[in-house]
């Protein structure tokens, strides 16, 4: 099963993490292997580049983080800290600072404060210099703002029969902005400009949140079972989504209106990247497969 993907700033190469425990990279033209990098113990769970392209980030259920040179395929450090499976890493835009979440922690439900399911690391360091706490929950996701000032989270619910939630905390006070209680939330994906947060959760929805005020903007609906992931292209006019029903559904933001779907996987598709330059679109699903979509070509045939 693959479980990530993550396309290089350039566009050139794409990483994804599987269950094999391996991190595979590809070149986009050929659709070759190009390397494989190995070291995790567990399940892949998340990969990203850092802003450069010099470092691709894997997070994994060994409970550690790993970064790697792109270019020699060399481990250059392994970050520890969490007590639980790493569910998701995001760069921050400006390079500084890299985020981590983690899934299945082991709770101390007496004092939730001390519950530290997202860290913030020090790239240049590779030292953790923060960490936000007072869940007693599993953050399933976590994605930076644009300006890389807000990190937004998710968690799926389900400690004490709790609701999933979504929070914003500014990344230099630590200090939450927002939470809202929307159910299990399974991803995540700021807008280009930073304006919105799109979320994808249980119950087949798409959530589209004003990061300023909280307010729920619009909900987008199609999918027939949950929403496990969502990616915005880089114009910010179109919102990618893939379900548990094995599709993928294109969205116009501005109108609210479903664009195309996508249809060739045979299982639930866990996450998607768009290319730097918008054209394509990546998809990684539990049947095993990555695919590439012509997305201009997709929406063409819809119209």
């Amino acid at each position: 099963m693959v479980g990530c993907v993550a396309f290089s700033p350039d566009g050139k190469t794409l990483a994804s993490g599987s269950w094999d425990k391996s991190i595979k990279l590809w070149d986009v033209v050929t659709s070759k292997e190009k390397a494989t990098l190995q070291g995790h113990t567990d399940t892949v769970s998340a990969v990203a580049y850092s802003p450069d392209g010099k470092t691709l980030a894997s997070g994994s259920w060994d409970k550690s983080i790993k970064l790697w040179d792109v270019v020699t395929g060399k481990e250059k450090a392994t970050l520890q800290g969490h007590t639980g499976q790493v569910s998701s890493v995001a760069y921050s835009p400006d390079g500084k600072t890299l985020a981590s979440a983690s899934d299945n922690e082991v709770f101390n439900m007496h004092s939730p404060e001390d519950n530290k399911l997202i860290r913030l690391w020090d790239v240049a360091t590779t030292k953790e210099w923060a960490s936000f706490k007072g869940w007693s929950d599993y953050v399933t996701c976590v994605a930076y703002s644009p300006d890389s000032k807000t990190v937004a989270s998710g968690t799926r619910g389900y400690v004490d029969a709790k609701p999933g939630d979504i929070r914003l905390r500014d990344v230099a006070t630590g200090k939450e902005r927002v939470t809202r209680h929307p159910g299990a939330v399974f991803s995540l994906a700021f807008s280009p400009d930073g304006k919105t947060l799109a979320s994808g959760r249980y119950g087949q929805l798409i959530e589209l949140w004003d990061v300023q005020t909280g307010q729920e903007r619009a909900t987008l609906k199609g999918h027939t079972y949950s929403t496990l992931s969502v990616a915005y292209s880089p114009d910010g006019r179109t919102l990618a989504s893939g379900g548990c029903d094995m599709t993928i559904k294109l969205w116009d933001v501005t109108m609210g209106k479903e664009l195309a779907t996508l249809q060739g996987h045979s299982s639930g598709v866990s996450s998607l990247a768009f290319s730097p330059d918008g054209k394509t679109l990546a998809s990684a699903s539990w049947d095993s497969t990555i695919r590439l979509w012509d997305v201009s070509a997709a929406n063409k045939e819809d119209k």
